[in-house]
């Protein structure tokens, strides 16, 4: 305990004291970990989360990380109970696994096995589920992949997913650096998209996020689907990817309410895809109907918005 700049209270929030010397540090020691809830001018408060805990954990910080930065900038005695749930939730991650077996397929497995007893018996869980292997092992059907990793979530029970990906249909995909150069943030960015292969792209407004789109579709080298906003949008990332790379305007292709081209790389509208007709989402054929290696989602925080 210190005169620090952190206020950490029983109910998991976080107050960060703007004006204190040490809180610029501070604000960056706990972003891994901690979701900002308000920002007003003096005091800023931050929630610890179940979600927030096990994307920390994902991104390799542990427990004795998280709560070695809370000590070190909490201006008074932390409680222990929220120390202990903090270790206790983090735990949690990386308990069940999803993993590629090359008889089973797709599979659920885990170490432990009272842990794999207890999500078999969640009334969500079950029917997600194929034939039980062994102890430690249970068959799962690859289309219900998504939908038992969320149910795991609100479970309490994250898997980790070494599973992987599919390859896609192949098609060459380079950047051409004439008279400009990535940056080394963008760079980074695209590696650590890649390297995980998947993942949220954080970047200010201007920072480039279409170039770090381009430079994952370059490691790609394979098909690629791009879903944004408009078709303003669309056509700017058409832009950007005929300067930026070596792709023709004829492997590029707009799917939106007035063309509907599918080509190597296409960018579809959001609008579009969520389009009804007689109760039917009449164009989601497009992600199951081709072997698309790469699907990108511009402005993904307006993805769950109920209109676009």
């Amino acid at each position: 305990m210190s005169d620090g700049p952190l206020i950490v209270q029983s109910d998991k929030t976080l107050l960060l004291d703007i004006d204190h010397p040490l809180s610029t540090e501070c604000r960056r020691a706990i972003a891994p970990f901690a979701e900002l809830e308000k920002s007003p001018e003096h005091i800023h408060t931050y929630r610890l989360t179940s979600l927030g805990l096990w994307n920390a954990r994902a991104a390799g910080h542990d427990a004795e990380k998280v709560i070695d930065v809370l000590i070190k900038y909490s201006r008074f005695a932390i409680p222990h109970a929220l120390l202990l749930d903090v270790a206790e939730t983090m735990g949690r991650y990386g308990r069940l696994r999803l993993e590629s077996d090359p008889i089973h397929g797709l599979i659920l497995i885990s170490t432990d096995p009272a842990v794999l007893q207890e999500v078999v018996r969640g009334k969500k869980v079950a029917p997600l589920l194929g034939a039980r292997i062994d102890n430690e092992t249970i068959a799962v059907h690859p289309s219900q992949r998504g939908h038992l990793k969320q149910a795991l979530l609100r479970l309490g029970w994250p898997a980790e997913d070494f599973a992987g990906y599919v390859d896609g249909q192949a098609h060459e995909i380079s950047l051409l650096e004439d008279g400009w150069n990535m940056r080394e943030y963008q760079k980074l960015a695209a590696e650590g998209f890649w390297h995980g292969g998947s993942g949220v792209v954080v970047l200010p407004c201007g920072a480039g996020k279409t170039i770090v789109g381009a430079a994952a579709m370059a490691h790609a080298k394979a098909t690629t689907l791009i879903l944004v906003t408009n078709t303003v949008a669309a056509r700017q990332w058409r832009d950007e990817l005929l300067r930026r790379t070596n792709l023709n305007e004829d492997e590029i292709g707009e799917y939106s309410g007035a063309k509907k081209e599918i080509r190597p790389v296409t960018i579809a509208t959001y609008q579009v895809m969520t389009t009804k007709k007689k109760g039917v989402f009449a164009h989601l054929d497009l992600f199951d109907g081709h072997d698309w290696g790469l699907i990108i989602y511009d402005e993904v925080h307006l993805l769950p918005a109920p209109i676009f």
